[in-house]
């Protein structure tokens, strides 16, 4: 194994776990912060677990009055995003069908792998952690992503994007075995130096004696580590080392090492995303994290109630005898103690009247300012709003509560939007080299859209290969029969295309395939996650006109002109396809020669193709 300098590949694995769990960061003069304290914590309050100790120093128990879960629910539901929220939109009408194409593929995709249930958890850890690192990998012809345990990820704490990352696995031998790739000799001689699984500072997790560390390196690292020649120490090139070491029985600094796996990588599988990035942190920190502070404050609170509590249930008596000097009630005197004292000295009781009333007001101006903290109103907390607050002012209470969760919101999106470009797409095309069919169920108005397209440009096709048998046979076509073949075609492909089902195929062209179809798809095409990319209230003005239109002179699409403008603003404005809309056709004359079809659609594979001109 080359070096770097005086450090190889184990010596960098070593520095970054112990920079981990010992290391501070300062970002400015007054604020410093430690990531694997700040992951540790969150963990912690999230489980209803004090750092301190579940008792306090007399050994009573401390209450854990949890705010922070019901603040991190609801950034789980106000930020949610779903699979179904995800489509591709053309940004030209001759795009139409390309992305419609293009939105089944993805939807397919994301059924396959689970990428519904991948959302979930990528939100879970957004709305807990405030960031969240995902893993693509190709493994077996599949892309598949997770979403990776903050505990078991060893980062640099300011820079995630420039540095090496490490994920720290515990594997049991039959895993280690069934790792095609490893270096089965290595993992024998591992096998033999079986250890407990433990977390990232050193706690053991379990009383399992088989589960081997393996620390899984990928980053831009020297080539030297590759290929073990000094010359490439200055070359650097995206990598990937599965290694383990352990201390040598003999000496606390010297290790037995194991290189597993190495290897060259095209890209980094680790994606970072955050909901509210914060400028120099990879760690952001979420709902929770906002609330340490005022976690602590409301516990504290909770506990000198309790001990108050206590307290006041206790019968205390005090004396002036000097038998009792130096004796502490609040620990020795419980109910029916019986004291003995000297003859004519007093006992009286010690009035106890704790000031709960004032405690309880201290705990909920904390639990206000924790609202307050995390953007959550009043009525997003299940609260019911004073008395005689209007409904009005609720609702705009409520919605400017939204305001920051829609831009959290928008950051998923975005970063959905960076999956999709950055692992997902160039998995996905290069998978559809490949003319086979598809079978899709899809919604009653994308049944519509796939049928206008499909109904007329099948006709054309169909009669005019009637037309040529006719020909070729040497009789007479007649042309006032075509209105009557043209009209009992289309219900005749119309009754054949009945459910919710369609069969796509990529092109008449039996070579054809889904990545010619789709070629530049994702410079040509738009990925809408969260509808950012429209203008809401600009649509809804715009469709409204065009409603206004309608209605008045309905007869108006029969002009082309007056027809292909109207497509443009409905293409434009978004919300809604031009598709979708069932237009009033004038009955037109069949062209002679048939265009070429863009891709076939229904039971018996027809073409999808824009109308002929």
């Amino acid at each position: 194994m080359s070096t770097y300098g005086d450090k190889t590949i184990y010596d960098l694995v070593r520095e970054m776990e112990s920079s981990d769990k010992n290391g501070e960061t300062t970002s400015s003069r007054y604020v410093s912060f430690n990531l694997r304290e700040d992951i540790n914590k969150t963990d912690a309050y999230i489980n209803s677990k004090h750092i301190s100790g579940e008792t306090d120093y007399l050994g009573r128990e401390k209450p854990f009055f949890n705010i922070v879960m019901a603040a991190r629910n609801i950034w789980y539901r106000a930020t949610d995003i779903d699979r179904k929220n995800i489509v591709i939109r053309a940004t030209k009408a001759s795009d139409e069908v390309k992305a419609f194409l293009a939105t089944i593929l993805l939807q397919q995709w994301m059924k396959k792998t689970a990428f519904g249930r991948f959302l979930n958890d990528w939100g879970l850890t957004l709305s807990t952690h405030g960031s969240a690192i995902t893993k693509f990998i190709e493994k077996d012809g599949e892309l598949h992503c997770q979403v990776m345990d903050w505990n078991n990820m060893i980062i640099d704490p300011v820079d995630f994007e420039n540095n090496p990352k490490i994920e720290k696995i515990w594997m049991t031998p039959a895993q280690l075995k069934q790792r095609e790739g490893y270096d089965q000799e290595l993992v024998d001689k591992l096998i033999e130096a079986l250890t407990v699984r433990k977390t990232t500072d050193g706690q053991q997790k379990d009383n399992k004696a088989d589960y081997i560390p393996i620390y899984e390196i990928h980053g831009e690292l020297p080539l030297s580590y590759l290929t073990g020649k000094d010359k490439d120490d200055d070359t650097f090139v995206q990598q990937i080392h599965v290694l383990s070491f352990q201390a040598c029985k003999d000496s606390t600094d010297k290790y037995d090492e194991y290189s597993l796996y190495s290897g060259k990588e095209n890209k980094d599988p680790y994606l970072l995303s955050h909901l509210i990035k914060k400028e120099g942190q990879s760690y952001a920190g979420g709902s929770v994290k906002n609330l340490f502070e005022a976690q602590w404050m409301v516990n504290h609170s909770e506990k000198m109630i309790k001990d108050q509590l206590d307290l006041a249930s206790k019968i205390v008596f005090q004396t002036s005898d000097g038998a009792f000097v130096g004796q502490n009630v609040l620990t020795n005197i419980e109910n029916g103690d019986i004291l003995n004292h000297k003859q004519n000295e007093p006992l009286t009781r010690l009035a106890g009247s704790p000031d709960i009333v004032a405690m309880q007001s201290f705990k909920a101006d904390w639990q206000n300012i924790s609202l307050q903290i995390n953007g959550i109103s009043e009525a997003m907390a299940g609260q019911n709003a004073p008395s005689g607050s209007a409904w009005r002012q609720t609702q705009a209470l409520l919605q400017e509560s939204h305001s920051l969760f829609e831009l959290m919101t928008e950051n998923k999106g975005l970063a959905i939007i960076e999956m999709l470009t950055k692992y997902v797409i160039p998995y996905f095309k290069k998978q559809l080299n490949t003319t086979e069919e598809i079978s899709t169920i899809l919604e009653d108005y994308q049944i519509k859209q796939i049928d206008t397209r499909f109904i007329p440009n099948t006709v054309i096709r169909i009669m005019n290969e009637k037309k040529k048998k006719i020909i070729l046979s040497g009789q007479v076509y007649d042309p006032m029969t075509e209105e009557g073949e043209v009209a009992k075609t289309e219900q005749e492909l119309k009754s054949s295309l009945t459910g919710n089902q369609r069969f796509i195929k990529p092109s008449e062209i039996e070579s054809k395939t889904w990545k010619e179809v789709l070629k530049d798809s994702e410079w040509e095409l738009d990925i809408d996650v969260t509808g950012e990319a429209r203008d809401t209230q600009a649509a809804l003005s715009t469709l409204t006109t065009v409603l206004q239109t309608l209605t008045t002179n309905p007869a108006v699409l029969q002009d082309p002109n007056v027809k292909l403008i109207f497509s443009k603003i409905l293409g434009l404005a978004g919300g809604i396809s031009p598709l979708e809309i069932q237009s009033i056709q004038q009955a037109q004359p069949v062209p002679q020669m048939p265009q070429m079809a863009n891709a076939m659609v229904g039971r018996q594979q027809m073409p999808i193709t824009n109308q002929p001109k």
